[in-house]
């Protein structure tokens, strides 16, 4: 016979495995949504058990005093009602779990300061696209930008109005690119854009017209300061085949390029 101990409800639902494993995951451990995920996580864990002990007693003291004195119907309708409310409860309790779930993988991969994805993100978009190029033969370019004399702004003007050049920079970047293309922060003053099918001759056109939208930049430093800034841009393609490493190390490479010939221009390998 089968009893209320042996329900779904008495093993841990999978979604809290999830949020387990989310928990456990040494990367997350300094995100700011670890902590109250953790409480949330120990909050539903309790109250899982919570719900399991009651049904226990309540079935045993039916099973005991009740049953014999209860039409058949009424008690089948009761214990209806009962797992309908369970379910509700348990339904809240994994939509809340899952949307924290959600915000925590989206706050792992999202840059704090220019709300562009990060590193993380689009490393693991590049390997995507290498393992797609691989398969199909399909090439994508590959841009790393770098804001020119950022260390000079930070040294003249305080590293707030630094922020604020790589926030602006950031957006002129995303409203640059197509909706397909992948536009994040590498780290510091480095951004990488992905941009998918794209040929080199192509994606230097793309770039170019990135690099005359940032000239126009001006960015308010105080009272009587304008910052005029300016990118550089190392360009190259995807070779099929090549590890995604190779794709960034030549991009990088286009960079250096770019930054030794006098900056604010595209180098393209």
């Amino acid at each position: 016979m089968n009893t209320a101990a042996d329900t779904p409800l008495s093993s841990t639902p999978p979604l809290l495995d999830e949020i387990r494993a989310l928990l456990d995951d040494p990367t997350l451990r300094d995100d700011p949504l670890h902590a109250p995920l953790t409480r949330l996580y120990a909050l539903a864990c309790d109250q899982h058990e919570r719900m399991a002990r009651l049904i226990r007693i309540s079935d045993g003291y039916h099973g005991w005093s009740q049953s014999r004195a209860e039409d058949l119907n009424a008690q089948f309708d009761r214990h209806v009602r009962r797992l309908e409310k369970l379910a509700r409860i348990s339904d809240r309790y994994q939509n809340s779990l899952r949307e924290v779930s959600e915000s925590l993988r989206e706050a792992s991969i999202t840059d704090a300061l220019t709300g562009l994805r990060n590193r993380r993100y689009l490393m693991e978009r590049l390997r995507e696209e290498s393992g797609l190029g691989k398969r199909s033969a399909q090439v994508y370019a590959l841009a790393m930008v770098d804001v020119d004399r950022f260390k000079a702004i930070n040294d003249r003007f305080g590293h707030e109005t630094g922020d604020v050049v790589l926030h602006r920079i950031a957006g002129a970047l995303h409203g640059a690119i197509r909706e397909y293309d992948i536009c994040g922060r590498w780290g510091g003053e480095e951004f990488l854009l992905i941009l998918p099918g794209t040929r080199l001759a192509d994606g230097r056109e793309l770039i170019e017209r990135v690099h005359a939208q940032i000239r126009h930049l001006s960015i308010d430093a105080g009272p009587g300061y304008g910052i005029q800034v300016s990118i550089s841009t190392g360009l190259t393609e995807y070779r099929p085949g090549e590890a995604p490493t190779h794709t960034l190390a030549r991009a990088d490479a286009a960079l250096l390029q770019a930054k030794e010939s006098g900056r604010d221009r595209v180098v393209a390998i």
